[in-house]
Order: structure tokens, then C-alpha cells, then sequence
């Protein structure tokens, strides 16, 4: 591909068909190699954003790829049997490996965008928010009035949602510990009363300061997450039935699979925080990058883990696997303990993302004792956090409603946008293939908030039917 460059005397980007006034009755061309917005930045002004960024605490690869794991090994993995359930064996494999690569591409798309707009903006690092209102602010002229929209939609939808899951992630610890400790106490406890008690640990796991200090609580969280998974394992493996027994191939149900797969693997929210903290950002992209990395490793767990429980639950696997689990059994009260462990110290990961968007928000005003005010704000949104589990403890299918509409728009279908804006003067590739690629995408993401919107909408009105029940 090459450029055609107006000799006008300044230095611009290159376009894609850019000539001169007709001179002579004829158009003159001046011809150019094609150059990546990094050269052409580097080439005018020297300007590096990845040498110039000055991070205090930089995280590693290592230590950014175990973040990653963390964010997309959440509690949705556990309803991956049931998914399976909707697709059949071998198409429930196919779904999984297409729904990880648009996740996986949407995210890529985010941080790639990211990367060229810092050499527009001459900025080192930007939020998810930040990189959509560049992106309009850089594009057509027709387009840059929505750069104040663009950025606070995301804003809001980032804050809603993470916000949110920091509630739910309370309310499954809670859920866990009470259904072990009624067990072993032969007494109901009160959900709420767990809720109650865990206030004080959840702020001090929000009070780490930086994701430099909360890799280790990550990797933590790994591991109790594999041992976890090690025992369901262990239990799916035994007296399996026949393949013939099960469903291969089930169409009719499939938009279920992706809406709960898609909200499963989605971690959109923390792309950016990842990328901004890393020691060396570029090590981010690319085929053997940290994303890349991270996903394969999270695509394969999620493709095992459904495949086996789907084999050996058949029809009456539950929404999640560990509901099929014998409770009676110390090793089945050890995977309830262990992922509710691990959920706890995912949300200091979770709620980095709430914090940072408030505090962007209120920092340039807190000049004086800026650390006091920023701890205070980390306690008082986990106590807002926690006060919400504790009014609503069926929070959870409002948030799958939440997370079925922020997810669709903010992880499938804003990235794409973003893309096509940040590409509309230097094109859309041969075919225009970048656009119809993208037109795909946000069918899809239409499709994952229509009909997760649609099954959200069902748990909530079960939850209020059997509690009118009870009544």
C-alpha cells in the first residue's frame, strides 16, 4: 500500500489517496513508502510515549499476564457445563474458540488503537475512556462533537458494571462460606451477617495500593482458583457416560451459549489498567503477547471445563458446576471454600477499576493531602459496596442484566467503533475489510445484548417469583 503526500510544506499523517491541485490538466502524484504512526512520530519529533512513560510501581509481563488470568478466570467459568448444556460437545468447542477470539480481537483492537493515539496525542498512557474520546477528537470533523459522549458513556458503563460485580463478588463469598458452615453447623446462618463480617477484610485488600502490590494477591488467587478447579476436575472425570449419550451439535439454544460465554470471558475493563502499569507495553500485543498468552491459557480451561461437565452431568448440569457437587463430601466443601477465596482476592483486581475512574475524576481537586483522600475514597466505595450486597443479596441477576448490556456495549462493540474512527482517513484495507469485519462484531454484540438482556430479565423475574412464594 503507499500514501499520497500534498507537498504543502508542513508535515502531516499520510492519507490514503491525498494529491495535488490539478496543474497542467493533469493530477501529479508524489509517491511514499507507507509508514506506521509510530515512525512517522518518531521521524518528526522523537517522540516515544513507551520510553517517556514514568511509572512508579511497573508491573512485569509475568506479573501483568497473571492479572489477565485472574480478570478472565472469574466466577463465570463455573457456568461454562451449563453453556455446553445449550450448544452440545463438539459445537459448545467450535462456540468457545470464536467467542474467545472476538474477546481477545476487541480487546487487541483497544490497546492497538491505544498504542496510536498516543504518538496523536503525545500522551504516554490512556484509560479505555480516554482512547475513545481521542479517537473522536483525531477523527472526521463530523464525528468530534461526540467525543464528550463517547467518554462518559464508558466512564458510566465501566463504573456501573465493575462497581456492580463488586457487590455480587461479595455476595457469592458470602453465599460459599454460608453453605459450608450450615453444613458443618447443622444452623441456618444469615447470609447477611457474612456480608456484615467481611467489610473490614475487603477494605483492607481494597487499600493495596498499586497493581505492582496486588500481583502477588493475584497469583494467590490463581492458585486458589486452580486447586479449585483441580477438585471439580476430579469429580467430572469419574463415570463418565458415553459420548453418544449427549448432544453434539444443538443450534436452537446456541445465543444462550453466547451470552453467557461472552460474559464469562469479557474483561474489557481492565485492558487498559494493565497496559498502562506495564514496565514494557509493547510486550502487550502481538502473537506471543501477554493478551495472546493469557487468552489461549483461559480459552482452553474454559473448553475442558465445559466439555467434561456437560459429559457428566448431561441435562441436569446446574448454572454453575459446583451446585452438582456433593456437598456432603469434604473435598466438594473444599472447592466452595477455595473459589470463594479466590473471588476475594479478585476484588481488589475488580474494584481497581472503580477506583481509578473516580479518582481521575476528583484527584486535580485533592492537591493538598491527596494519599489520605484516596484511601478514604477506596473505604468508602467498598462500604457502599457492601451495603448494597447486604440491601439487595439477589443483586446478582440485576447485575447479569447490568452486565449483559455494558458488556455487549462497552467489550464487543466500542472497541470496533473506536477502530473504524481511528481508521477513517488512512482507510479500511483491501476490500474494506476492516469495516465488514467490524459490522460483525456489532451484530454480534447486538446479539449477545438481546438475548442476555432477554435471560437476565427471566433469573430476576424467578428470583421475585419464588420469593412472592415463599411470602
Amino acid at each position: 500500500m503507499v500514501n499520497v503526500i500534498a507537498d504543502d510544506g508542513g508535515k502531516h499523517a499520510p492519507q490514503e489517496m491525498e494529491q495535488f491541485l490539478p496543474g497542467g490538466g493533469m493530477n501529479k502524484y508524489k509517491i511514499q513508502p507507507r509508514k506506521s504512526d509510530a515512525e512517522q512520530a518518531l521521524a518528526n519529533n522523537d517522540f516515544d510515549p513507551f520510553a517517556m512513560r514514568d511509572n512508579e510501581h511497573p508491573t512485569t509481563d509475568n506479573e501483568t499476564l497473571t492479572h489477565l488470568l485472574k480478570a478472565s478466570l472469574g466466577t463465570g467459568i463455573l457456568g461454562m457445563p451449563f453453556a455446553f448444556m445449550y450448544s452440545g460437545l463438539v459445537m459448545g468447542i467450535i462456540a468457545t474458540i470464536f467467542t474467545a477470539f472476538v474477546c481477545t480481537h476487541c480487546s487487541y483492537v483497544l490497546v492497538k488503537c491505544g498504542h496510536k493515539l498516543y504518538y496523536k496525542t503525545r500522551r504516554t498512557k490512556m484509560t479505555f475512556a480516554e482512547i475513545a474520546e481521542a479517537a473522536f477528537q483525531k477523527g472526521p470533523k463530523s464525528l468530534r462533537g461526540f467525543a464528550p459522549v463517547a467518554k462518559f458513556s464508558i466512564l458510566f458503563g465501566l463504573f456501573l458494571t465493575y462497581f456492580g460485580t463488586c457487590s455480587v463478588y461479595t455476595v457469592i463469598v458470602a453465599k460459599n462460606f454460608e453453605q459450608v458452615l450450615e453444613h458443618w453447623f447443622d444452623c441456618e446462618i444469615e447470609s447477611r451477617v457474612i456480608i456484615c463480617i467481611m467489610l473490614v477484610p475487603l477494605i483492607l485488600i481494597a487499600w493495596v495500593p498499586n497493581l505492582k502490590y496486588l500481583a502477588p494477591v493475584s497469583m494467590v488467587a490463581n492458585v486458589f482458583m486452580g486447586l479449585g478447579l483441580g477438585i471439580t476436575f476430579y469429580y467430572l472425570v469419574q463415570d463418565l457416560p458415553p459420548i453418544q449419550e449427549r448432544a453434539l451439535f444443538t443450534l436452537s439454544t446456541l445465543p444462550a451459549f453466547f451470552s453467557i460465554t461472552i460474559f464469562a470471558m469479557e474483561a474489557i475493563g481492565v485492558v487498559m489498567p494493565l497496559e498502562n502499569n506495564m514496565k514494557t507495553p509493547k510486550n502487550f500485543l502481538g502473537i506471543c503477547g501477554v493478551l495472546s498468552q493469557g487468552m489461549s491459557g483461559v480459552t482452553l480451561i474454559y473448553m475442558l471445563l465445559g466439555f467434561l461437565g456437560y459429559m457428566r452431568y448431561g441435562n441436569a448440569t446446574g448454572e454453575s458446576i459446583t451446585l452438582n457437587l456433593p456437598i456432603e463430601e469434604w473435598p466438594a466443601q473444599a472447592v466452595k471454600v477455595l473459589i470463594a477465596l479466590a473471588v476475594y482476592c479478585t476484588f481488589g483486581l475488580q474494584f481497581y477499576v472503580c477506583l481509578e475512574i473516580v479518582w481521575d475524576g476528583i484527584k486535580e481537586k485533592c492537591t493538598k493531602r491527596p494519599t489520605f483522600v484516596n484511601y478514604v475514597l477506596r473505604t468508602v466505595l467498598v462500604t457502599a459496596a457492601v451495603v448494597l450486597a447486604i440491601s439487595v443479596p439477589t443483586i446478582a441477576p440485576f447485575m447479569g442484566l447490568i452486565g449483559a448490556f455494558c458488556f455487549s456495549i462497552l467489550g464487543l462493540i466500542f472497541p470496533v467503533i473506536i477502530e473504524l474512527v481511528v481508521h477513517w482517513d488512512s482507510g479500511f484495507g483491501a476490500g474494506k475489510w476492516i469495516l465488514w469485519k467490524n459490522i460483525i462484531i456489532i451484530l454480534c454484540g447486538i446479539g449477545a445484548l438481546v438475548f442476555g438482556s432477554h435471560s437476565a430479565i427471566k433469573d430476576i423475574m424467578k428470583v421475585y417469583s419464588t420469593t412472592t412464594e415463599a411470602q
